[in-house]
């Protein structure tokens, strides 16, 4: 088994290679709208999702080519959902890991069309490889669908537009943040399972516990970064949730009890594997990455 550096390098470069590759096959009849896509997907950024799809296939079997399309599927999730988040109708961001965020390295219009294209690529993608029975297949594509749509990601999205200068309670924040952040990393660890072929009700359960838990993890880390670390460190404007007035871990918990919070939460995260073996180290790890990360 590999050491966890190694781990995330490993599986860092195979999903950009991956991404690199399937990209390259992929013909379109506007080179403007290929090349806006290709800047947010395969422009680096942590592959956190991408990782915790392999660890979780690891953890229940081993990674295969349906591994690496659904990684390859979930990173185009994130990436359309970034490139929607940073518009000037959302949360209207500049900077995105370091770099000018897509509509304005663009435009406007063909960010909007290159987020649309991304989010059916992946379908694509996470439908055309067929090594395991169909009826596991589709009930991964069912799984994308609802963490992506208006039961999950958006969902939370649009609870976060609606809850500027607006007071939520810690439940009301948790929720908003179990939809945004949690429910696509949620997904990557069940797909991951699910691509093997071979993972049970009992592992399936236990992932889905722990994904609840690092999923909420990752955003009250994202918050205290928020606070904590500076522009340049994090990639995009520091302080940009305060200077919107949006409600935050931190400004609901203040700084101590938020961190205080993402500890208890990876607790949380551990316990539920703790049915697994050593194979679900890397998960075990990425947890552990996730509250202590600095950007």
């Amino acid at each position: 088994m590999l050491a966890f550096t190694e781990f995330t390098q490993h599986y860092r470069d195979r999903i950009n290679n991956t991404l690199q590759q399937r990209f390259t096959g992929q013909i379109s009849s506007h080179p403007r709208l290929q090349d806006a896509m290709h800047y947010s997907l395969c422009n680096g950024g942590k592959r956190v999702r991408p990782m915790l799809v392999y660890a979780s296939a690891l953890a229940t079997g081993e990674s295969n080519e349906l591994t690496d399309a659904t990684a390859a599927a979930i990173e185009c999730i994130h990436a359309y959902s970034l490139i929607h988040d940073d518009l000037p109708a959302m949360d209207d961001d500049d900077l995105r890991r370091g770099q000018p965020t897509n509509h304005i390295a663009f435009d406007e219009a063909t960010a909007i069309l290159a987020g649309d294209a991304l989010q059916t690529l992946a379908f694509d993608w996470l439908s055309e490889t067929q090594i395991i029975a169909p009826q596991i297949q589709l009930q991964m594509l069912h799984i994308l669908a609802k963490a992506s749509g208006s039961v999950g990601m958006v969902a939370g999205q649009s609870i976060d537009l609606a809850s500027v200068d607006q007071q939520l309670t810690l439940e009301q924040l948790t929720t908003m943040h179990s939809l945004k952040t949690g429910a696509l990393i949620t997904a990557s660890i069940k797909l991951g399972a699910l691509s093997t072929g071979i993972s049970t009700e009992k592992q399936l359960t236990a992932l889905n516990t722990y994904a609840e838990a690092i999923g909420l993890a990752f955003q009250v880390q994202d918050d205290i970064l928020d606070v904590t670390a500076d522009t340049k460190t994090l990639g995009k404007q520091q302080g940009a949730d305060i200077a919107n007035n949006k409600p935050t871990f931190v400004s609901l918990l203040g700084l101590e009890e938020a961190q205080k919070k993402a500890s208890s939460l990876y607790e949380d995260a551990l316990n539920a594997l703790s049915g697994f073996d050593y194979r679900a180290d890397n998960l075990r790890n990425l947890a552990a990455y996730i509250i202590k990360r600095q950007y």
